[in-house]
């Protein structure tokens, strides 16, 4: 029987028809697997099955739920998410995904709905492929229809359809047509809202647009967001390149002097350190990895030293480690003991005359990785310290490192007295998933 209702009713009836819309496109957008294919715009096979799999059982409730009752009529946005999944999903997956959604009007012997919604589908599929830059579909808006006079100044001048005005044009059809079917045919065999030549269609055409354009806009907004988090990533890493970069010629000038050195006196002992600089080398040559194990860290600690020793001597030199067992798996950023270590040995070591010690300790404390570097050289003076954080490569270098890539949440201490030694103490969070993707990329 053909629904009779109010102009309030019809008026409120539209209202949450696209509230429903915008409901459903923001429940879908709350789904990572279903961002990621929003974000991938030339989607495969998989991503377009994806893509139907999400859309298809609320649209199916939707139908259904209207079907139940009357009072739902709202919620079929049959045609509407089939013409979505075409333009989206392209031609196969719109009418695959109207037929689908259809299916239980279908089995209520409206035998034009799965037509209608498969048909709509295809539309959305042809206009996807039709338009040159697929970029420019999630330029259709609710308020696209402000933009027709320049729109057709541009076609008249330049020859250059905007293509934003196909969906439009398409959406206006549907609605157009499914109200003409519904005239033509019985009325049970395809659903509309309001099945009558008056005003009232322009509202119809109204709803249906804003119910297109707004799943649109808020999965266009999803992408922006997305696109923004990546970029932000790649800064991240660009500038952790930058800080690296500013460490390991630093390192390297510093080890090929120690080489130079030892050539003369000590060929065989040149030939040792050698080798360790190629370990070192080939740690630096690999590809860059923003965290590494604190296991890998001290391997690599322990080549640097090696060269170090050789340069100061065995009896010159004492290193000692103390490193709980649990804290050798846990992730630090790479390369954050080395300038640390070097500083210790140069401007620590270096000026005490009869050598020294460092001693390198690591444990988890309360949930969090502390990590402690102590020399017993000349220490810093009082009128020295507030010049350490930003003055040089190493200390300054290690806090923007670690600023970067935590933020807030760590902290960097220095402990030093003049004529017994400085002492250096780390302490930085466990990885958290979001810094275990950081590292995964």
């Amino acid at each position: 029987m053909e629904a009779i209702f109010s102009t309030r009713d019809f008026l409120f009836t539209l209202l949450l028809k696209v509230g429903v819309a915008a409901s459903f496109a923001a429940l879908l957008a709350r789904w990572n697997t279903f961002r990621r294919v929003l974000f991938t715009e030339e989607r495969d096979p998989d991503q377009k099955l994806k893509l139907m799999l999400f859309m298809t059982p609320p649209l199916i409730l939707g139908v259904t739920l209207r079907l139940v009752s009357p009072a739902y009529r709202f919620a079929d946005l049959s045609i509407e998410g089939a013409f979505l999944m075409g333009l989206l999903g392209g031609r196969v997956v719109g009418p695959i995904g109207g037929a689908i959604v259809t299916i239980p009007a279908l089995a209520a012997h409206e035998w034009l709905s799965m037509p209608a919604a498969s048909a709509a589908g295809l539309l959305g599929g042809l206009i996807r492929q039709a338009i040159p830059n697929k970029e420019d579909i999630w330029n259709f808006g609710p308020f696209t229809f402000l933009n027709i006079p320049k729109a057709v100044v541009r076609l008249v001048r330049k020859a250059e359809p905007s293509w934003e005005m196909a969906p439009l044009a398409a959406c206006v059809g549907l609605e157009v047509g499914r109200v003409a079917l519904g005239i033509a045919t019985k009325p049970r065999w395809l659903f509309a809202i309001d099945q009558h030549w008056n005003w009232w269609l322009a509202l119809a055409v109204i709803a249906t647009l804003m119910s297109v354009a707004a799943p649109l806009k808020i999965w266009n907004n999803t992408r922006i967001e997305m696109n923004l988090e990546r970029h932000q990533q790649l800064l991240l890493k660009a500038r952790m390149d930058a800080l690296s970069s500013q460490i390991n010629p630093h390192f390297l000038f510093n080890t090929l002097n120690t080489v130079s050195s030892l050539i003369r006196m000590d060929p065989d002992m040149a030939r040792g350190v050698v080798l360790k600089l190629s370990n070192i080398l080939r740690r630096l040559l690999r590809k860059h990895e923003t965290f590494v194990p604190l296991r890998e860290e001290l391997q690599f600690i322990d080549d640097y030293l090696d060269i170090e020793v050789a340069r100061f001597g065995e009896d010159n030199l004492d290193i000692t480690k103390k490193i709980e067992d649990t804290a050798l798996e846990a992730f630090i950023p790479s390369m954050l003991l080395q300038p640390i270590v070097e500083n210790c040995l140069k401007h620590g070591l270096a000026p005490r005359i009869g050598g020294g010690k460092i001693q390198l300790r690591a444990a988890h404390v309360n949930g969090r990785l502390q990590i402690e570097i102590e020399d017993n050289g000349v220490g810093i003076s009082e009128e020295k310290m507030p010049h350490v954080y930003v003055e040089g490569i190493g200390l300054s270098n290690v806090r923007e490192r670690l600023r970067v890539l935590y933020g807030t949440d760590f902290h960097l201490d220095l402990q030093s007295r003049p004529g017994e030694g400085t002492l250096i103490r780390i302490e930085i969070p466990e990885l958290t998933p979001a810094l275990q993707e950081v590292v995964a990329r």
